[in-house]
Order: C-alpha cells, then structure tokens, then sequence
C-alpha cells in the first residue's frame, strides 16, 4: 500500500494515499477501537449538512473564498447523498467528546474539496480541514447540533411505525369487540370485559408514547451551532453565529432554531436525556402490551388460550409442534435494552463537567440504537404478531361462565356477604354462581339472565338495580 505523510500537533504520520480521512481521523481509528461500529448514517449526513451550512455563511458574509466555498458544499453533498460514508472510519464511542468525529468530517470534506479543486488528497494549502471546513465552528457545537438533527429523523421513522400500530390495535378492537372474556387483576379472575376494550386501551396507552416523544423532540430543534468552544462564539464572526442556524434550516429542511443561551446549549444535554425517557416509557408499554398477549395465548390447551398468536416458526429443536411467542418475546427484549440504554444515556448526560459534557459519543450510541430498535421491533410487531390475532371465542366464552369473578355483578342486588358465600361454596363445590344463587332463592332465574348478561357487564350502568325495573 502506498502512503502520504500528514502531520498534526502530536507529529508526523503516513496515511493511505488513497483515503479521504486523514491523520487526525487515523489516530482516532488506532485510538478507539471499543464497539466496531461507525459514526451512525445518519450523524455523517447531519455533519455535512452543518458543514455545508456553515461554508455557505461563511461565504455570504466574505470569510471564506467562494471557490474554495463552493467546493466544499459540493463535497458535503456527494456525503449527504451517501458516498464517502466509508471513509468515516472513527469508532462510534470514542474519547475527546466527539472531536475525532467532527475531524473526520472535516478530512474528507477537505480532500473531496481538494480533488474537486484538482488537487491531491491531503494537499491542504488548497482546503484546510481546519481553516476552511471547520471555519466558525467547534466540535463542541457541530457534534451536539449533529446529534440532535440525527435524533430528529430517526425519531420521525420511530413515529411512523408507532402510529401504525396505534391503527394496529384500533383496527384489532373492532374486529374482536364482540368477544366477551374474563378480565383479571393480578391474574385471577375479576369481571367481564371486550377483548375490543383490551387492544383500545393498548392503542391509548401508545397514543400517548407518541405524544411524549413528539413534546421531547420540540426541544431537539434548538440547537447549539454557533456555540463554539463553550457557548460564547469565540472565533465565530457575529453575522456567521446570526444566519448559520437559519442556513441549517434550509440544508436539513428542518425546523431548526438555535438555542436561546448558547452556553446552555453546550454544557447541557438534558434535551437527549429527556428523548431517552419517553423512549423508555414507550418501551415499557410495548413489553407490557407483549406480556399481555403472550399470557391470553398460553397454552394452548392448558393454558388460558384466549387469542392465537400467527405461528412464525418452530418453537423447539426437541418438542415437535411447539410454537412460542417469538414475537412478543423480542419485542420485550427490544423494550429491556432501551431501559438499559437509558440508564447509560442519563449517566452521559449527568457526567458534563462545567461548560462541556464529553460524553456525546456513547449518549448518541446508545440513543440511535434504542430508537432504531424500537423502530425495527414495533415494525415486526404489527406485520407478524398483531395483524394476525385471532379469538378462540368457545374458549373466552368458556371461562366467563364458569369464572366466579361474575358474582361481583350480582352484589348490588344480594349484598357483599351473601355474593362472598355464594363465590366460596363455588369455588369449593365447582358448582356455577347460577346454580347456587338459584338453590340458595336469591334471585330468579329471569333476574339472573338479565344481570349476568355478559355484554352488560362490559358497560357502567347496564347491569344496576335499574335494569331489573325493565
């Protein structure tokens, strides 16, 4: 392999002739060799939108050549169409707060820029990484605004699959409305109710991850860029810290705004704690909702065997016909790992020291997985676990007329004591509720059709003292 000779202020080193990185991106390669993952797509494409927009300022107001400008802009945008992404080599936990991600955007924009100039990768007279790319700008503004507009779009597929499976559910509640089964509170039997209200409820519950997620990303578009070092714009020309975020806006197509404090907006990176939350609640219903329907799905003939769960695969190497609930089970799996992300996501967040928190790289590594992951599981979730439910209506109809839970509905008519009798002698005898309120001469027969009439027990009020005057 053939090389060049780059130096930096640590000293000189050769790096592939053929790269678009250099020296600075190198040693961060040797450096940082933690996860064997990269700098996310979606934080490269967000870096070269920043660096676009701030060479596109800086030639406004006459800082930065327009050749040397315009060259830049045109290699920030062969990136953001998606090329040059391999030469983004750092690891994506590293040290020094993210600067070796913010140098290696500044490398390969440089030597594109070069070539475009007709130049030689690592000519820098002709593009400084530094001087030209990096004009106007630190690491400490350009990672921090970069992870925010990385956040914003994959939060905005994270939305897409949620809504769908909010309409998921919805369309599953009508569909099994008319299925009456029993309801239970801490696993025994309680009273009546649809399966229709069970997945309605899921639906809400989702309704509202939604709307936290979309509350926390309002504070995700207030960003630092402008900042620079440490929020007071050193080495920034006033006009460049006045219309790069408005330049931004028009680059991302994005509704960005920069932040009202600056020097906020660069030690603090509670805004990505607070996204991490709502993720994290949202990964808390979805295993909750999974729970859910792996238990009414157990069995199935010795389990509660309510819904049927689509069989996606075999479920053993050693039981043959086994089908588990691999879907729900990833899906928890998906919703545990957020939790655990955002445990080290409110740690980065609380690690910042005075005017700078270093510890972007593992935040924005573990908050891009915990949003892909959700994405990537809800998605899975619908298409082939929710869409495919189905009722085993004998059964739920089994287990409600022989459930004692219904005698909750005749205490209004008989007392507490007398319903409380009634549902030990059943559960002692295995003789039904009816059977024994009619031996007993509590009420009539007639009374009783309309009392545990089942839909009835599903509604406030249908089943009251009233209904018995009709």
């Amino acid at each position: 392999m053939r090389y060049r000779i780059e130096s930096d202020s640590i000293g000189e080193k050769e790096v592939p002739i053929n790269a678009y990185y250099g020296v600075q991106t190198l040693r961060a390669y040797e450096n940082f060799n933690i996860t064997g993952r990269k700098i996310h797509p979606q934080l490269i494409k967000a870096l070269a939108e920043i660096k676009k927009a701030a060479a596109i300022t800086n030639m406004d107001i006459e800082l930065l050549n327009r050749k040397v400008g315009n060259a830049i802009v045109k290699a920030c945008d062969e990136i953001i169409k998606g090329k040059y992404h391999d030469e983004f080599i750092t690891d994506a936990v590293q040290g020094g707060a993210g600067t070796s991600m913010n140098m290696n955007a500044n490398e390969v924009v440089a030597n594109i820029a070069i070539e475009i100039l007709g130049g030689e990768k690592g000519d820098y007279s002709i593009v400084h990484p530094n001087d030209h790319v990096n004009m106007g700008q630190s690491t400490n503004d350009v990672i921090p605004t970069g992870g925010k507009i990385a956040a914003i779009r994959l939060l905005d597929g994270a939305l897409m699959q949620l809504n769908d499976l909010v309409d998921a559910l919805l369309n599953k509640s009508k569909e099994l409305d008319h299925v009456i089964k029993m309801g239970r509170t801490q696993l025994q039997d309680a009273v009546p109710i649809r399966l229709g209200q069970e997945f309605k409820a899921y639906a809400d519950a989702i309704k509202r991850d939604i709307a936290r997620i979309k509350r926390s990303m309002e504070d995700l578009r207030h960003v630092s860029i402008g900042a620079t070092a440490i929020g007071t714009g050193i080495n920034a020309d006033e006009e460049y810290v006045k219309n790069v975020t408005p330049n931004l806006s028009i680059v991302t197509e994005l509704e960005l705004v920069q932040c009202d404090d600056l020097v906020d907006g660069t030690q603090n990176l509670d805004t990505f704690a607070a996204v991490s939350g709502a993720l994290k609640v949202c990964a808390i219903n979805l295993s909750k909702i999974s729970n859910d329907l792996r238990l009414m799905s157990s069995g199935p003939r010795t389990g509660i065997g309510e819904i049927n769960l689509p069989a996606k695969q075999n479920g053993s190497s050693i039981m043959p016909g086994k089908v588990n609930p691999v879907i729900p089970e990833v899906v928890s799996q998906v919703a545990f790992n957020i939790i655990g992300n955002d445990m080290t996501i409110t740690m980065a967040a609380e690690a910042g020291q005075l005017e700078l928190n270093a510890f972007e790289p593992v935040l924005y590594y573990n908050l891009f997985e915990s949003i892909e992951t959700l994405t990537n599981g809800v998605k899975t979730f619908i298409e082939n676990c929710v869409n495919g439910i189905t009722a085993n209506e004998k059964r739920c109809k089994d287990l409600v007329e022989n459930s004692v839970g219904i005698i909750t509905a005749i205490c209004p008519h008989v007392g507490y004591k007398n319903s409380a009798k009634i549902a030990k002698t059943a559960i002692k005898t295995g003789e039904s509720v009816r059977e024994l309120i009619l031996k007993e001469g509590l009420l009539k027969e007639a009374e009783l059709d309309v009392i545990f009439d089942a839909y009835g027990m599903t509604e406030p009020g249908i089943s009251g003292k009233e209904l018995l005057k009709r």
